[in-house]
């Protein structure tokens, strides 16, 4: 098995002033090669655009994509491989990959778009 990483958030506040009361996810999570990744995050509110990053150790920033309801937006060259999904009526925002393997290990940042 190998660890994904540490997962961590970061919260972009609108000029509106919108706050993030809560926001649940776990400090990081464990898969075996070939398997599936699943990510939950939970926050206080919905109805904003929410995204996902990368980070590989010692790289730069690689954007996974972003969701609203059931809009999505994905990058390319990971479309293939993540899908993110929302739920409304738990507020929770789920990041799921297929497949992981050891090269898919980095920081993955949740970042709640106001």
């Amino acid at each position: 098995s190998f660890q994904i990483a540490r997962i961590y958030h970061k919260i972009f506040l609108s000029l509106t002033g919108l706050k993030c009361e809560q926001l649940n996810q776990p400090a990081s999570v464990i898969v075996q090669p070939g398997q599936r990744l699943t990510i939950t995050c939970q926050v206080s509110y919905s109805g904003y655009w929410t995204a996902w990053i990368r980070q590989h150790a010692g790289k730069g920033l690689e954007w996974i994509g972003m969701a609203l309801g059931s809009s999505t937006e994905y990058n390319d060259s990971l479309k293939s491989k993540f899908s993110i999904s929302t739920d409304s009526s738990s507020k929770t925002v789920t990041l799921t990959g297929q497949n992981m393997q050891p090269d898919d290990t980095a920081v993955y940042y949740f970042m709640i778009v106001g």
